[in-house]
């Protein structure tokens, strides 16, 4: 929940000017009342736009919500989807955000998977057990409702303990979750687990994103602070 019309901006117009025609895959995802704002300033750009959160609703009565048509409209192209805060501070379920993924998908959106243990269930060392079965549930309903869907997902790897703390899981540590799910797309789908991109999402700095994205199982990032600075979300950017 950052932004301004007028930061925005200068925001945007630093990142387009830095990405140039290149071949960068990247992506802003922003609240939604600026979706607009992204579509004016970003058409024509190599920097594809998304929103933060969708229903789960194709439309009715559900004051508030945000369909996953209406983000379309706005010529998005990416939503996330359970994201570690929509989940703590929403109380989202493992069974809502895989029915957000439904929805994303049906509307041909490209969903953005948050998955991620917190402290305590990494110091128990249940974060196998804790991702696993927060991806387990997507895939499950995606194999029983949409051909082809579990390939045309995005995965994002977000330690909960490494948001916004300063800390940041060690490249080995990302490296061997991302695996994981790797495994995991690769069991449901030979397609999937070669195509799906795994972003990691636990504090990406200039400073390591290069070591972290040079394993073999972290396609990019999913990136918080960092993004609010051009120079920065640049840097990161050009790391990839």
């Amino acid at each position: 929940m950052n932004g301004s019309r007028a930061n925005n901006a200068t925001l945007l117009a630093g990142i387009v000017e830095g990405l140039g025609q290149g071949k960068a895959s990247a992506a802003v995802c922003v609240p939604a009342p600026y979706l607009q704002q992204c579509a004016d300033t970003l058409a024509g750009s190599q920097l594809a736009w998304g929103a933060q959160d969708v229903s789960s609703h194709a439309s009715g009565a559900y004051t508030g919500e945000v369909a996953a048509s209406m983000l379309v409209d706005f010529g998005c192209r990416y939503v996330i989807v359970g994201h570690s805060e929509r989940r703590a501070y929403h109380g989202e379920t493992d069974a809502q955000v895989a029915q957000k993924t439904l929805a994303a998908l049906n509307a041909g959106l490209t969903p953005i998977v948050c998955v991620g243990e917190t402290l305590e269930q990494r110091e128990a060392e249940q974060t196998n057990v804790v991702v696993g079965k927060q991806m387990s549930v997507v895939l499950d309903l995606l194999e029983e409702n949409a051909d082809d869907a579990l390939a045309r997902i995005v995965v994002a790897y977000e330690p909960v303990w490494a948001i916004g703390t300063g800390k940041t899981a060690t490249p080995a540590m990302a490296q061997a979750v991302h695996a994981i799910l790797r495994s995991q797309l690769r069991e449901r789908s030979a397609a999937a687990g070669e195509k799906v991109a795994i972003l990691y999402g636990g504090s990406m700095k200039p400073d390591n994103a290069v070591e972290l994205m040079a394993q073999p199982d972290i396609d990019g990032g999913l990136i918080g602070g960092a993004a609010l600075k051009a120079a920065d979300f640049l840097a990161i950017i050009n790391a990839a």
